[in-house]
């Protein structure tokens, strides 16, 4: 599996590298700003993209920016954001265009190697990997009429851990209740909010952000 790598901090790139090669990833290029970003995600057309948001030369939303601009000219292109910040307009963004795998980390939030590792199998697979914290930010944004505002609270459970990457089954062993149980929860979610059932979870969560993206 190929993997760019974005991120502007020597020591936490160099430690990247090594972890993921450790763990079988191909490190198609490791780079330290955003045009080098770029060229790297239009030349080598990677697996998967692991982004930093903020590098050379603005220091702003360079990376994710750079993200976005490569998923729109090679479609459904994996981008996992690896931020110490929740960009809430470009991560709406990010999520809610339904193509490809996606994911956005807090950087003082993975606390172990296998928790990284498997985020970045999960989203180069086309599945999701989000931080609930980023969740929690994006979500607290609705507005009063939403219909999320129609949620139960346990249906507001179920969406946040769909919208992390689990699975039915991790869902209910999260919440000590039976599969078929989140599967109801799942159908009255998209009931509420006018959405079409899917068999694809990514998809489903996708298209939820995409809902709120456009309140």
């Amino acid at each position: 599996m190929r993997v760019v790598l974005a991120e502007d901090l020597f020591l936490l790139r160099d430690g990247l590298v090594r972890l993921l090669e450790a763990h079988d990833f191909q490190i198609a290029a490791a780079v330290d700003n955003g045009p080098a970003l770029t060229r790297a995600l239009a030349e080598l057309k990677p697996d998967v993209a692991v982004v930093d948001v903020r590098l050379p030369p603005s220091f702003t939303d360079e990376g994710l920016q750079c993200a976005l601009q490569a998923r729109r000219e090679q479609h459904g292109l994996p981008v996992l954001v690896l931020s110490q910040h929740v960009e809430q307009l470009y991560a709406r963004e990010l999520l809610a265009d339904g193509r490809g795998g996606v994911g956005y980390l807090l950087k003082d939030r993975v606390f172990d190697a296998d928790q990284f590792v498997d985020a970045v199998r999960r989203v180069a697979t086309g599945g999701t990997a989000m931080d609930p914290q980023v969740i929690q930010q994006l979500l607290a944004q609705r507005t009063q009429d939403s219909p999320l505002e129609k949620l139960t609270p346990r249906e507001m459970e179920v969406i946040e851990l769909m919208a992390q990457g689990r699975s039915n089954a991790a869902i209910a062993e999260r919440l000590v209740v039976t599969e078929r149980a989140v599967a109801k929860h799942t159908s009255n979610i998209f009931g509420k909010l006018g959405l079409p059932p899917s068999d694809d979870d990514n998809r489903r969560v996708l298209a939820v952000l995409a809902y709120l993206e456009r309140r």
